[in-house]
C-alpha cells in the first residue's frame, strides 16, 4: 500500500493562526487524517495526528537541539538534517491507523520549521499555509496558557527584545521567513487567511478545496461558523466604534 499512496496534503502555519479550522474543513471534505482525537467530537479536535507528532516530529526537533513545541529556540535552515526513511515512517503510521486509499493529510504548526524533511519525503505534496495578522497571533499567544516561551526574560533577551510582545513578534517573523524559504524553493503551496471567513468571504476556501481535488461539503460551514463567532462579534464591535467616531 505504501508504494501506492498519493502525495499528501500538508497543513501548516504559525500556531494560533487557525490551522485547526482549515485542517478540519479538509478532513470533512474527505481527506483521511488518521487518528486525530477520534474519541472526541470532531468539532473540538485539533486535527493533529499525535502518533506522527510524538513519534517522529518531536524526537526530530529534540535531536537537532531546538524546542519540540516550536516556540524557542527555533531551527535555522542549516540545522535541518534530512531523514531518508521519513516517508516510509509516516505512511506506515497512516496505514496502521486505517488508511485504505484516496486523499490524505497531515497538519502540524511545527512542520514549516522542518519543511525540508517533509519536502524531501513528499516532493509532490500540496502544502496549505495558514496565515493570520501578526497582532492577532501575538494577542492569542499571550492569552494561551501553553504559549509561554516569551514570558521568560532570558528568551526575550536572547532574541534581542525586552518584553513578551516583541518576543512573539520575533517568533512570528521567523515563521514568515520559513514561508518565504518554502516559496523560494518552489514548493507546491497555497496560502489561506481564515479571518476572511469572519466577514463571510469563503472564496479562498472554495478555491483551496478545488485545488486539493476535494468536493465541498456544506457540513464544513456547521464546523467553521461557531469557531468564527467571537471574531465576527469583535469585527462588528470594531465597525460600530468606527461608525460612532465618524459620526461624532
Amino acid at each position: 500500500m505504501s508504494d501506492m499512496m498519493p502525495a499528501p496534503i500538508l497543513v501548516t502555519g504559525c500556531a494560533r493562526s487557525g490551522t485547526s479550522i482549515i485542517a478540519g474543513a479538509i478532513h470533512i471534505c474527505g481527506a483521511f487524517s488518521g487518528n486525530v482525537d477520534s474519541h472526541h467530537d470532531y468539532r473540538k479536535s485539533m486535527f493533529e495526528n499525535k502518533a506522527i507528532i510524538s513519534n517522529l516530529c518531536k524526537p526530530y526537533l529534540n535531536k537537532i537541539g531546538v524546542d519540540p513545541k516550536g516556540q524557542y529556540p527555533l531551527p535555522s535552515l542549516g540545522q535541518i538534517e534530512i531523514v531518508e526513511n521519513w516517508k516510509s515512517q509516516v505512511e506506515e503510521i497512516m496505514i496502521r491507523q486505517g488508511y485504505q486509499g484516496g486523499k490524505w493529510m497531515f497538519k502540524s504548526n511545527n512542520m514549516c520549521l522542518m519543511w525540508p524533511v517533509w519536502h524531501n519525503a513528499f516532493p509532490n505534496a500540496k502544502w496549505v499555509i495558514v496565515r493570520r495578522r501578526t497582532g492577532d497571533i501575538i494577542h492569542s499567544c499571550q492569552k494561551t496558557g501553553y504559549m509561554r516561551a516569551f514570558k521568560d526574560r532570558q528568551n526575550q533577551l536572547a532574541v534581542g527584545t525586552n518584553n513578551e510582545i516583541d518576543g512573539w513578534k520575533w517568533w512570528v517573523h521567523q515563521h514568515e521567513a520559513k514561508f518565504v524559504e518554502m516559496m523560494t524553493e518552489g514548493l507546491n503551496l497555497k496560502i489561506i487567511w481564515p479571518e476572511r471567513m469572519v466577514f463571510g468571504d469563503y472564496n479562498q476556501m472554495y478555491e483551496m478545496m478545488e485545488w486539493l481535488g476535494l468536493q465541498w461539503k456544506s457540513k464544513v460551514l456547521n464546523f467553521i461558523d461557531p469557531k468564527l463567532y467571537r471574531g465576527r462579534k469583535m469585527a462588528e464591535f470594531g465597525n460600530k466604534v468606527l461608525e460612532e467616531k465618524v459620526n461624532e
